[in-house]
């Protein structure tokens, strides 16, 4: 074997000597001690930012397209006068409701108008909430307060609110409390139906693992029954609100002074075409706003869904 034959068979040699003595081992590198280490774990959490922006921006360009569209046909229609089963010849053009609309928002007259519909709003609908939600709870977990006051519900509850208007009229002393009555029963239904339904549904195995780990009564209806029947309860807000304007604008239409409904009515009677659509319009933006409050503070109440369905 020659010189250079026998050198490299036994580094070779060495090389295997030393990997059987001490194996090897991966080179760690360390910062400085007490460093903050690179990895977030706040990093593992997808960032949805972007993609609620772009799905809110999506949402309300579409519901924006729709308003044109709307708006454009509107304006077809009475601009060529279309006369097939419908008639919109005396339908005022979009233009000209805009038009009168700019000149009432400029008076005080229209916001007293606006304001006294909203006042009563408040008032009947305060008190619709507070006993439609306390008969309903009542009602949904007692069996024979179900049966006591479901036959007054039932039958009261498909009269329309302008059946109403005449005994009110002679039950209360002013017409202010008689259309205020009226708003009250058209929100005091759907409410006290839809918290008889939520407390109904409260499922039996919360109640009964209440109930074994020694809650009283009033605790498993006030931290078991009322949460589970919240959703309900949130819907029947909802709905409530815009039953209570479809109320009060009746009894503002056949018995009030003021009002938006009133102020609707008044420009029938006086062939003002355009501030009908725009009494209509403004009743309509007004329940729209209303209905939204309701479920923006509605809420905070209902947190507890969106965790129980981020968990699962």
């Amino acid at each position: 074997m020659s010189t250079r034959a026998r050198d490299i068979v036994a580094g070779e040699d060495a090389d295997k000597d030393a990997g059987s003595a001490a194996p090897p081992t991966a080179e760690i590198v360390q910062g400085p001690v007490g460093a903050a280490p690179d990895f977030d774990p706040s990093d593992l959490i997808p960032d949805d930012s972007g993609q609620n922006w772009r799905r809110w921006f999506n949402s309300w360009t579409i519901r924006g397209v729709a308003v044109l569209i709307a708006v454009g046909l509107w304006h077809l229609v009475t601009e060529f006068d279309v006369n097939y089963i419908m008639n919109f010849e005396n339908v005022p053009e979009p233009a000209l409701v805009f038009d009168r609309f700019l000149g009432h928002i400029v008076t005080v007259e229209f916001f007293i108008h606006v304001a006294v519909s909203v006042k009563r709003i408040l008032i009947g609908f305060g008190f619709a909430v507070v006993l439609g939600i306390l008969v309903g709870l009542v009602m949904g977990r007692s069996r024979l307060a179900e049966d006591l006051l479901i036959p007054y519900i039932e039958v009261l509850r498909p009269i329309p609110a302008v059946a109403w208007i005449p005994l009110a009229i002679l039950m209360w002393p002013t017409e202010e409390s008689s259309i205020v009555y009226i708003t009250f029963l058209g929100a005091f239904f759907p409410i006290v139906l839809n918290t008889i339904h939520g407390a109904e549904q409260t499922p039996d195995v919360l109640v009964r693992a209440a109930e074994s780990l020694g809650a009283s009564r009033v605790g498993i209806f006030w931290h078991v029954v009322i949460p589970a029947a919240l959703p309900s309860i949130a819907a029947g807000l909802a709905i409530g609100m815009g039953v209570s304007w479809f109320s009060l604008l009746a009894g503002e239409i056949i018995s009030g002074q003021y009002g938006i409904g009133y102020f609707t009515w008044n420009a029938y009677s006086l062939i003002q075409y355009p501030d009908i659509v725009v009494g209509m319009l403004c009743i309509g933006a007004l329940g729209t706003t209303s209905t939204y409050l309701v479920k923006l503070a509605t809420k905070p109440l209902l947190r507890w869904q969106k965790t129980e369905m981020s968990g699962k």
